[in-house]
């Protein structure tokens, strides 16, 4: 895969300049470059293609590089333009950037400005181009490519909001950061992240959670033969295998900060080192990383740098936790079951009506993953006909009781869950006891959709004492 997909065109009258620039650039992975010595060319390249960005030389024969500049502005606004002038011409390439240059480089040029130079520039085009790109699905409300998101199973107006945001980021190189709590099923995001983005290389995962510098590096980097004791051969690293791929760092907000300058500076150079050698390999490697961790909150700590959120940031896809979107409950609850009884070669069991009730009053702290264990548990036990809601009955009061216990969840624990609600608000007369005990039976029945088994699990009485409750009230006894 060429990168960056459209090329980047390099005018300037010295060819000893040109060849010395275009060789700086593949070395740094940027390698779809095109070169022109006579400025004349340049409207009529642009007539015949796309560029994602284009470096002019301020001062050449026939027509200068203000003069194209002036027209590229006007009629290809789109495209970012890289100023290049000498050293005693400072004051030209300052007025190139008042008017609508995007950067300037000086000769010599210091090969490390202009492969960053070049690089801001083509994060330029590629945000705008995510941006045209991003208006057209929101306003067309389709979906390109539904296949890279096949393994997600929803119906969620917000998800599908997401997936046409992720195909509109896809194709850029920038990285993607996917946040999201335990259980959502980051991993899924960004196996559709891969997909949709075409790379022809494959995706490779890595947990990086609980890994020290020196396995982090070796691991990514890969080392040379007799780099260090044990190294008995060359081992190439995820990174090299990921290709023109993706690679997937989960658990990132783990990582240790040394390990951060490391991904830094991959990340801003688009290079690396493997140990032991002094020869830089160069990597166009999609980034897509993940974590269940508030890293904007760890920067105030000092323990993830702001340099590199701010780096990983460039894309983010914040998936939604599973009680946000109990819509999908019933298309994952079916599809689990089907999974679960072909994984464990049974009859595929019937639901009752109940289980949807049940576990739509449910607020699934450990979201998508908790339910499928749910599901897998009520089917290895089934024996046939419907399927037995005691084991999900089971798991769920255990949760209740665990929240409910002084000796559970502390009181730290619980108002630091993301699940947790405030329970009681009374912004008008206060109700007296007799009041609140008939609007919590009102709205569990509510919520149990009358089923009166559910709503006695959801005050957490028996549905005797709940009958008994009924029978007094309707009796008229306090």
């Amino acid at each position: 895969m060429a990168f960056p997909s459209n090329p980047i065109l390099l005018v300037d009258d010295e060819e000893d300049f040109l060849l010395s620039a275009e060789l700086t650039l593949s070395s740094n992975g940027i390698g779809n470059v095109e070169t022109c010595s006579d400025s004349r060319e340049v409207n009529e390249r642009l007539r015949n293609r796309k560029y994602s960005l284009i470096a002019l030389d301020i001062n050449m024969p026939n027509v200068s590089g203000l003069a194209i500049l002036e027209t590229i502005v006007a009629n290809y606004p789109e495209i970012p333009v890289v100023m290049i002038t000498a050293i005693n011409d400072i004051d030209s390439a300052v007025r190139c950037i008042k008017q609508g240059a995007f950067d300037y480089v000086v000769k010599p040029i210091d090969e490390t400005k202009l492969v960053s130079t070049v690089r801001r520039g083509l994060e330029l085009t590629e945000i705008r181009s995510e941006n045209e790109m991003l208006k057209q699905l929101l306003l067309s409300g389709n979906i390109e490519k539904p296949e890279a998101f096949s393994a997600i199973v929803t119906r969620s107006s917000s998800l599908q909001m997401i997936f046409r945001y992720i195909e509109a980021i896809a194709k850029t190189s920038l990285p993607v950061l996917i946040t999201g709590e335990t259980g959502t099923g980051k991993e899924l995001f960004a196996q559709a992240v891969h997909k949709a983005s075409g790379r022809t290389g494959e995706l490779v995962s890595v947990n990086v959670a609980g890994v020290d510098d020196d396995f982090f590096s070796d691991t990514l980097f890969g080392h040379r033969k007799g780099a260090f004791t044990g190294a008995d051969e060359e081992r190439k690293g995820l990174i090299e295998k990921a290709g023109h791929g993706t690679l997937f760092l989960d658990e990132i907000g783990d990582l240790s900060t040394a390990s951060q300058v490391k991904l830094l500076r991959l990340l801003q150079d688009g290079s690396y080192y493997p140990i032991g050698s002094d020869v830089a390999k160069s990597s166009d490697a999609r980034m897509v990383v993940a974590t269940h961790r508030d890293i904007r909150a760890m920067q105030s700590s000092d323990s993830f740098r702001q340099d590199l959120y701010y780096r990983l940031k460039s894309h983010h896809v914040a998936i939604p936790p599973l009680r946000e979107r109990k819509e999908d409950l019933p298309f994952l609850i079916d599809y689990f079951i089907a999974k679960a009884a072909e994984a464990l070669k049974k009859k595929r069991p019937t639901p009752p009506k109940e289980l949807y009730t049940l576990l739509n009053n449910y607020d699934f702290p450990g979201n998508v993953r908790e339910l499928e264990g749910m599901i897998f548990d009520a089917v290895s036990l089934h024996k046939g006909g419907v399927l037995s809601l005691e084991s999900i009955r089971a798991k769920i009061s255990e949760h209740i009781q665990d929240r409910a216990s002084p000796n559970g969840l502390n009181s730290k624990s619980v108002e630091n869950d993301p699940a947790s609600v405030e329970l009681v608000n009374f912004p008008g007369r206060f109700p007296t006891l007799k009041e609140a005990e008939e609007a919590l039976i009102n709205e569990a029945l509510k919520r149990a959709e009358g089923n009166q088994t559910i709503a006695a699990e959801l005050l957490g009485i028996s549905r005797r004492a709940l009958n008994n409750r009924l029978r007094r009230t309707d009796d008229g006894k306090p």
